[in-house]
């Protein structure tokens, strides 16, 4: 008896071995402190690894095009997983909405911004970091929120552009550039802003940041590749998302 025991125990952990597996996730810049929690969460509760690459929306989209083997891409626009599916990309019927973004204007220094952004009518700083807005959803939000604000003529010249939003975070962290546009998620967790001062820019000012995720060709069929997808629409990946100041 105790042999069949121990027999069913080895038996019970091969199976769950092998059915464990790795999905390859393309994730936007913004994204990146949600999805490594999301990551870890989701390899203790399924068993299956999230290997998670970040970056530029529009540096992924030309890297999937060029065979990249990502097999899942959570993008920080809309626009970019339906392109893809319709280019035959991604599998049809697996595109969501995982987040949708908030746009802040944000400064290192603790008092620098105010919190209706009067900071950008002033003019009183040398460099404005921004993502790029042809490879950046959240720079191309800042160019319509400037645009909107009738500001863009005035603080362009004063633009240090970063490939994407976490290079555009590094520069003002790093005093590179006094403020600058990024998302609430990289300053924002539990409820407050973990450091320096900002403006969360009212949505209004540009067009909503809807953050869609979808399961790319290499992904067809693979088991993990679906779980992770699933998992991103359970609670606790929900809580994760919204702890760090984005709306479902």
């Amino acid at each position: 008896m105790r042999l069949t025991a121990t027999a069913l125990l080895c038996l019970a952990c091969c199976t769950s071995a092998t059915h464990a597996d790795e999905v390859q996730v393309a994730v936007a810049a913004n994204f990146t402190a949600p999805a490594k929690q999301i990551a870890a969460d989701f390899e203790k509760d399924t068993g299956h690894q999230a290997m998670l690459s970040f970056g530029a929306t529009g540096k992924f989209y030309a890297q999937i095009r060029n065979g990249a083997p990502f097999e899942v891409l959570l993008a920080a626009d809309d626009e970019t997983p339906a392109r893809l599916e319709k280019e035959g990309a991604a599998v049809a019927g697996t595109r969501f909405t995982y987040a949708t973004g908030r746009l802040v204007l944000w400064s290192a220094k603790p008092g620098y911004v105010d919190d209706q952004g009067e900071v950008l009518k002033k003019g009183e700083f040398k460099h404005l970091a921004i993502a790029n807005p042809r490879l950046a959803s959240y720079g191309m939000a800042a160019m319509e929120a400037l645009t909107t604000l009738k500001l863009l003529d005035a603080v362009q010249p004063r633009f240090v552009q970063a490939e994407n939003i976490a290079q555009a975070y590094q520069f003002i962290a790093t005093g590179n550039a006094e403020l600058g546009f990024v998302a609430l998620s990289q300053v924002f967790k539990d409820g407050k802003f973990v450091e320096g001062s900002a403006w969360v820019l009212p949505a209004k000012l540009h067009q909503p940041i809807r953050q869609d995720a979808v399961i790319l060709d290499k992904g067809r069929g693979k088991p993990a590749a679906a779980a992770w997808l699933k998992y991103l629409k359970g609670d606790r990946a929900k809580a994760v998302i919204t702890s760090f100041g984005y709306e479902l």
